[in-house]
């Protein structure tokens, strides 16, 4: 049986202090994810998603990119390593913080001795007039603003005092058989299986929370002349952006199957046609192994494919492949290609004077 009282202290190493994690939120089933849209603190943060966040004024800005990003078990996001990846590779493409950023000093303890404490600041980055939104993709909050990852209006960020992995079927470990209404399935190596009380709530989450990205981003569109969404295939995060075209050409899954039936799987581009360019491309992601394989046989360490494999998954010691050089090339690639069509903006025109 899996011991919720061990998870919590799991979900608690993973808070780098001075933060300290919220025990009600704690997310590690579907149940719990529907039981979190409902919780005082996610409910204030929808709202201020969908209502009240602006981004931040940037003198001379003459267009602006949304450039959504995966949460991450190690909170806060800025303090894992796969956004520290992702963010020096936007430093070293000359993406600056617009501004200085807050950091609480007790978070540089993180970083390596020869890492640019910049990949820690909460603010937007700016190059030749075109600002960079970082929003990272949550469960349960939906769209956390990098400007918000440490404090927001309220307080203390809730993004920097939860733990969720419970939208992910694939871990084996995503379910809360101690629940009265979990119909997880124990399997003989001591993974779970969902159930279809599970496959009902991880529908209704993933609906609730593509609604709340929706709202959010449709009253954004002023702001952001292109969205980019940075996330892995086969997780809840892509899954969360992608129409139904882009499910079935890439093998996602378009519905799950409930008590009652089939529940059809939805994204944000399905109610907002073409909104998130999604990336990595599948193409993008091929060409990335082929180049981490060569690195590694380099290196000395290739020739093995489940050592290739291996590396992939982990992102090289980078939490995932996103964190990857390889494919982050292709990441800041595309923005330079974005931004280069968004050079021209004139005053008056969307992404102006903002």
């Amino acid at each position: 049986m899996i011991d919720r009282a061990a998870r919590m202290v799991a979900s608690a190493a993973g808070i780098a202090p001075p933060f300290e994690l919220d025990p009600t939120l704690c997310c590690y089933s579907p149940q719990d994810n529907v039981d979190a849209l409902a919780h005082p603190r996610v409910v204030a943060w929808h709202r201020f998603v969908t209502e009240d966040w602006e981004p931040a004024a940037v003198p001379g800005a003459r267009a602006r990119i949304a450039l959504l990003l995966p949460c991450c078990k190690p909170k806060p996001y800025p303090t894992s390593r796969e956004h520290r990846a992702i963010n020096a590779a936007l430093l070293a493409a000359g993406w600056e913080p617009a501004r200085p950023g807050e950091v609480p000093p007790e978070l540089l303890a993180v970083l390596d001795a020869d890492e640019d404490p910049r990949v820690l600041a909460p603010v937007p980055l700016v190059r030749d007039g075109v600002v960079l939104d970082r929003l990272v993709i949550s469960e349960p909050l939906a769209l956390v603003p990098y400007e918000h990852v440490y404090a927001w209006p309220g307080g203390v960020s809730p993004a920097t005092a939860y733990d969720d992995p419970g939208l992910f079927e694939s871990r084996g470990t995503s379910v809360s058989p101690e629940r009265a209404d979990s119909t997880a399935i124990e399997l003989a190596d001591g993974r779970w299986a969902w159930g279809p009380n599970e496959h009902a709530a991880y529908a209704l989450a993933h609906e609730r929370l593509v609604g709340v990205m929706v709202a959010a981003l449709t009253r954004l569109a002023p702001h952001h002349d292109r969205v980019i969404g940075w996330a892995s295939s086969l997780l809840t995060h892509r899954s969360f952006l992608m129409d139904r075209a882009q499910r079935v050409a890439e093998g996602e899954p378009t519905s799950c199957t409930g008590p009652d039936g089939e529940l059809a799987l939805t994204g944000v581009n399905d109610a907002l046609p073409g909104r998130v360019d999604v990336r990595p491309t599948p193409a993008e992601s091929d060409r990335a192994r082929t180049a981490l394989d060569a690195r590694l046989r380099a290196e000395g360490r290739g020739g093995d494919p489940a050592a290739l494999e291996a590396a992939w998954l982990a992102g090289d010691g980078n939490e995932t492949p996103l964190g990857l050089p390889e494919l982050l090339g292709h990441l800041t690639a595309r923005l330079d290609e974005v931004a280069a069509g968004l050079g021209g903006a004139a005053d008056g025109a969307p992404g102006a004077a903002r």
